[in-house]
């Protein structure tokens, strides 16, 4: 690689996506002789481990998600670009965004996540929404909670008990823990509040085609999770496979789920980084990378975060968590550093894994740590503890800490809030007596995901 930070200007760094692998990479560079440019298409970081807690009305947006310029205020040698990526060209080292911005790299970090996978079925997107972003955990509180708001209207029974039932389809640590807090939702938070229905009632179930929930724990924790999910009164199903989202419900073969609510937790894919320059992608689009999580065939473009196809020391493959990308970052920050000083390089990747944490609702989680199971109570203390933790900045660490010792003793949940309209088709409940929001005719032919099939979409991974 083209040494620049012993020449005549420093070493120029654009880092693409500000989630846990960006920020390491750029925080590792703070001091170093470099020029970096941070770009990402919100302003803000976001505590993806949480998110689901927004979706789930215990936490606000704002007590988990963080202004990137607030973070970086005293990094003198990082600026930050509010912008949507449209292309990249690699020979010309140039990261082009829309017609009138193109910023120049000597090195390029790419740490642009991953998306939902709908395995080849994304026209269920609209009825079935992810949980990446916030405006995918607003808008899933806003389903759950106008369900709630539409069976206390109905007169219609079988109507009601369509809106009452909430699916998740998936049982990754997502999934497992979104029907968690939606079964504490429904029988702790809202008991007492309506006069018509019962939201402990509400039935939630989880849709998992492999054979277990859990499938990257051990097979123990896995069957602990179950049982406990189970005790909650969340109805598991494995060895399903979901093979239709409709605005009614679920089919998964000849059963058929009416449910007024969809969740998917069910699979991610790396964004089409790799697609942009042209790089030897793995069949989840993740980018093959070397031992330096290099580009192959590529000066300069490193790729980290969901976005990078590894392995550990064992030979297996480093998994898409916040820990991983945190530790790629950091690696590819420190190298860059150290060849902008003209210092010798680090020696290569090494992922270390810290374990597997899930919560499966008040006071429960299952954690993997080395050869140490923690279950139940003391699991579900850990779980909170290491989340506090690794939360950026002290005031959100005592906010969360309160909010969640204020639901734990008042089983009250503040962020309630039915907020937002109603995204363009799916089955999003909508308040009754509320017309539609009419869509201008220049925008009726765009996608349900609201791009215009050019832009790139950054996400915080």
């Amino acid at each position: 690689m083209t040494q620049h930070g012993t020449g005549t200007r420093p070493m120029r760094v654009v880092i693409l996506g500000a989630g846990f692998g960006g920020l390491e990479a750029a925080r590792a560079m703070a001091g170093a002789p470099v020029e970096i440019t941070l770009v990402d298409r919100h302003n803000h970081h976001l505590f993806q481990p949480l998110l689901y807690q927004v979706a789930t009305a215990a936490l606000s947006p704002g007590d988990i998600a963080w202004p990137i310029r607030t973070i970086f205020r005293r990094q003198r040698n990082l600026r930050t670009v509010l912008a949507e990526v449209t292309g990249i060209d690699a020979k010309a080292r140039m990261v082009q965004a829309g017609d009138a911005l193109a910023i120049p790299y000597d090195a390029l970090v790419l740490a642009t996540g991953a998306s939902h996978s709908y395995f080849g079925h994304d026209e269920w997107a609209p009825v079935a929404p992810g949980l990446k972003t916030i405006e995918d955990a607003t808008d899933i509180r806003r389903r759950l909670l106008l369900a709630f708001e539409l069976a206390e209207v109905t007169e219609d029974a079988a109507e009601r008990r369509r809106l009452l039932t909430f699916v998740v389809v998936g049982a990754g640590p997502t999934g497992v823990e979104l029907a968690g807090a939606m079964v504490e939702l429904a029988r702790h938070a809202m008991p007492r509040e309506f006069r018509r229905i019962d939201p402990a009632a509400a039935r939630v179930v989880l849709v998992e085609a492999g054979p277990r929930v859990l499938p990257t724990f051990p097979e123990e924790l896995g069957a602990i999770a179950r049982r406990s999910l189970e005790a909650m009164a969340v109805q598991v199903l494995t060895d399903t496979r979901v093979t239709a989202c409709t605005t009614s419900g679920v089919e998964c073969g000849e059963e058929r789920i009416p449910a007024g609510t969809i969740v998917w937790a069910a699979g991610v894919v790396a964004s089409p980084a790799g697609a942009w320059i042209g790089a030897e992608r793995d069949r989840a689009g993740r980018i093959q990378v070397g031992p330096d999580l290099s580009v192959h065939g590529m000066d300069g473009v490193y790729a980290v975060g969901d976005l990078a196809a590894t392995k550990d020391a064992k030979g297996k493959a480093v998994p898409g968590t916040a820990p991983a990308a945190k530790q790629m970052g950091r690696y590819v920050g420190r190298l860059l550093a150290a060849r902008a000083a003209g210092r010798p390089a680090p020696a290569a990747f090494a992922y270390r894994h810290h374990g597997d944490l899930a919560t499966i609702g008040r006071r429960s989680a299952v954690v993997a740590l080395d050869g140490i199971r923690l279950t139940g109570l003391i699991g579900w203390w850990f779980w909170g503890i290491a989340h506090v933790w690794y939360l950026i900045g002290f005031r959100s660490r005592i906010v969360v800490s309160f909010e969640w010792l204020w639901s734990y003793l008042t089983f009250q949940r503040g962020a309630r809030l039915i907020t937002g309209r109603e995204p363009r088709g799916g089955n999003a409940a909508r308040v009754p007596g509320h017309a539609s929001v009419a869509q201008p005719p220049e925008n009726r032919d765009t996608p349900a995901d609201g791009s215009d099939g050019t832009r790139i979409h950054l996400s915080s991974t």
